[in-house]
Order: structure tokens, then sequence, then C-alpha cells
């Protein structure tokens, strides 16, 4: 009797707590190269989704290389992609800024794109999202507009240009990524952070960020407790260039490889923008942290400083889930 009571108390304490995370984690949607699943194509199963739902929506994605030109459109709220394994999902097209297009244009560096996120609260886990192109100029893995998205797990792969932030109003939020690039391969307008990444220089690189924050933004780009790695030669990488004159870039406890140059940053040749840029460091490690070689424009953040780059001060009270 004593069991029986027992296993009715377990089931009422955790019996239904298991059925609701279940319930919670099984896919809307998924998608399979071999036709296993909802759909073959990741594109077809973005398509499926209701638009402006105000449930979240999941689609699992089977491992596989996944070839398309993708576009989450600004209807598509609340979309989490789920893969099945971060370096067996790969999200991959090959277009670049100087390729044509079917009319005879450059495509450009928007254009270049392999995946387009325009909607709101998008999340991606344990996904790989790549530019295939190669070494020949602009060539973006990703560009994000929408407000509130989450990368947890993933993997972005490029060489110039690898990650676009494009939403001037768009907050993003990245945990545990691999970043890899040569040029400028995280760069634009948006307000982000990055949190346990791996940073990865390739060879041939110059600079990391490439950051046109806003006139007036509270903040741009944030990395805290990162790693700076690569195969780029000593000290021939910058930590980053300002687009835009109202640049800012900040690295907090972030270990730092030999690629990294000494004196830090680079004013793109602008003398203007050392007197609106705000780029900053604390608590640099490793053989690339040199405080006292940095260029005098650029700033060590004191203790009482850093205490305000918390997430929820970053994104203007937005907290992500993870």
């Amino acid at each position: 009797m004593k069991v029986l009571t027992f296993l009715k108390i377990f089931m009422l304490l955790f019996g239904g707590g298991l059925s609701t995370i279940a319930q919670v984690n099984k896919p809307n949607y998924t998608v399979a190269k071999d036709g296993s699943g909802d759909f073959i194509t990741v594109q077809e199963a973005i398509l499926a989704i209701p638009d402006f739902r105000k449930q979240e929506t999941v689609v699992y994605i089977k491992n596989g290389v996944y070839k398309e030109k993708l576009i989450l459109p600004a209807s598509k709220t609340k979309v989490t992609f789920v893969g099945e394994d971060p370096d067996k999902v790969i999200l991959t097209n090959d277009d670049f800024a100087s390729k044509k297009n079917i009319l005879g244009e450059e495509m450009g560096t928007t254009g270049s794109s392999s995946f387009y996120i325009f909607g709101n609260e998008f999340t991606a886990k344990k996904i790989t999202f790549e530019n295939s192109s190669g070494p020949k100029g602009q060539a973006v893995a990703v560009r994000v507009d929408g407000d509130m998205v989450v990368f947890e797990d993933c993997r972005f792969l490029g060489f110039q240009d690898t990650l676009y932030l494009h939403g001037e109003k768009s907050r993003q939020y990245y945990k545990n990524c691999y970043i890899e690039g040569t040029t400028d391969f995280i760069f634009g307008w948006s307000v982000a952070v990055f949190e346990n990444c791996e940073i990865y220089s390739k060879k041939g690189g110059s600079y990391i960020t490439a950051a046109s924050t806003n006139q007036g933004a509270s903040s741009g780009l944030t990395f805290i407790n990162c790693k700076l790695t690569g195969d780029a030669s000593e000290k021939s990488v910058y930590l980053g260039r300002p687009w835009r004159n109202y640049a800012q870039t900040v690295f907090i406890n972030c270990s730092m490889g030999k690629h990294i140059k000494r004196e830090g940053w680079h004013n793109w040749g602008k003398k203007s923008a050392e007197k609106t840029t705000f780029y900053a460091e604390y608590n640099s490690t490793g053989v690339g942290a040199s405080s006292n070689t940095r260029v005098k424009w650029t700033h060590q953040l004191t203790k009482e400083q850093v205490k305000t780059y918390t997430v929820k001060n970053i994104f203007n009270g937005w907290v992500p889930k993870i």
C-alpha cells in the first residue's frame, strides 16, 4: 500500500510535468531530406507556418546539408528552429556580393545572404548557418532584421561579412555560438550580445567587427566571456573598426589569441570617428590582451562601469529565454 501511495504521489508531482515538457518540445513540423518528415526543404516549412501566430512554432530539422536561399518573413513570428546536431544540420548557400543575378546585376552584400530573418522572436538551436562561396569578397551567411532573436549552440561559417546584424531596432542574443570569418565578419546596426562564444579569425583575417551603431544608442555589440581564436597570422587582426562614426563595441572578460593586434582597434581612416566611437574592454586576457598598447582613443572599463553591462540593461528590459 505504501508503495502504491508513493507511486501515486510521484506521478502527481512529476508525471504531469514530464508530459508538459514533452508537449512543449514536440515540434509542429519536421524537415528531413530523406522524406521522413513533413517537408524536404526548410523554406517549405517556413511557408507552412501560420502568419502572426501567437504561440511558438517549433521546426525540427534533421541532419543534412540544406542548400537553400532562405527567407523568414516578418509575418512568421515566434518561430524556433531546432537542429538534430549542430555540426550536421547545415543551412547553406553560395551567393556573394559581386555575383550577378538573373538580370545581370551584382547582388551586393545584402543580396548575398544565405538566410534573411525578418520575423520577431526567432530562435535557433543547434544549427550551422553558412555562406559557402569562399573568399570572394562580401558573402553573408545570415542577415538579421527581426527583434528579440536568439541563437544558442549555433555555428556561423563564412569569410567576409559572415553575420549581418542589420535591423536598426533589432536586439539579438548569441549564446555558446561559434562565429568565423576574415574581414568585418560581425557587422551592422543592431544591439547584440555574444556570451560564451568562440570568435574565430580565419587565415587572412583583418577585422572582427564593423559596428554601425546609431547615434544616441545605449549599446552596440557586446562580447561577454568569449574566446577570440583563429589561424590568422600573429598580430594581424583588429578587434574592430567603425563602419559608421558612432560605432559601439565592448569586450568583457574575453580571452584573446596572438592574432590580435596590440593596438587593438582601427579608425577606418576616419580621424573624426575617434571622438564619437566607443570601443572598450574589461579584463581582457591572453596573448592578444594588451591594455597598455591599445590606441589612446579607446577605453578600459572600471569595475563600476562594467556592472551596467547586464543582458537586461543592454536589451532595455528584454531577457532572452535560454
